[in-house]
């Protein structure tokens, strides 16, 4: 589905672009990834709109068929990466599961900012970004993809996600239609 609107308070949510995740062998560099996300970052703080900065410690509990990382994290794995300059004001969100709604008070945090829609960008796409977008959805919030903002270490993830995950959670784009539509958006209501 093309991008059609962004309603009037749209939260930005920045998956994972963590100290620990640098270096990760994704599909796309994540450099490109990195400076994409910093565009809506910039384009989303210009017009006041919230950001949400979020990282991952830890996995949810339970039994699975594929062994995970043990043990605690090392030293700064967490700390989110200094490109996304994080502000005071920013909403900062430490998930243990691989979206960002279940397990902390981030829907209650933009619903008490008026948030209506959200746009998603990080990684990976087939875990944490999906899987907030799909927690966002199920929120009732409307969601937009910056797909050229998002990568994944497995392609037949990424490209899953996208072409056939993503157009039922809501609209996908590139990140300069995403701040194109900002501009019109925002042109429209000081007119």
């Amino acid at each position: 589905m093309a991008l059609t609107t962004l309603d009037p308070i749209t939260a930005l949510i920045v998956v994972d672009l963590q100290r620990g995740l640098v270096g990760s062998p994704f599909m796309h560099p994540f450099g490109d990834v990195v400076a994409r996300t910093c565009e809506l970052i910039s384009a989303f703080r210009q017009r006041g709109l919230p950001i949400v900065l979020v990282n991952v410690d830890g996995v949810a509990p339970g039994r699975t068929e594929r062994p995970r990382a043990g043990g605690p994290f090392p030293d700064g794995w967490t700390d989110l990466i200094p490109e996304l300059e994080r502000q005071p004001d920013d909403i900062v969100v430490t998930k243990r599961t691989w979206g960002a709604f279940a397990s902390t008070d981030l829907e209650n945090q933009l619903r008490a900012r008026g948030v209506t829609q959200v746009v998603i960008a990080g990684v990976a796409t087939g875990t944490g970004v999906e899987s907030t977008a799909r927690q966002a959805y199920e929120a009732g919030f409307n969601v937009t993809l910056a797909t050229d903002a998002m990568t994944d270490a497995r392609p037949n993830a990424h490209a899953y996600s996208i072409e056939h995950v993503f157009p039922r959670l809501g609209e996908a784009g590139s990140t300069q239609a995403i701040i194109d539509l900002l501009e019109r958006t925002n042109a429209h209501e000081l007119a």
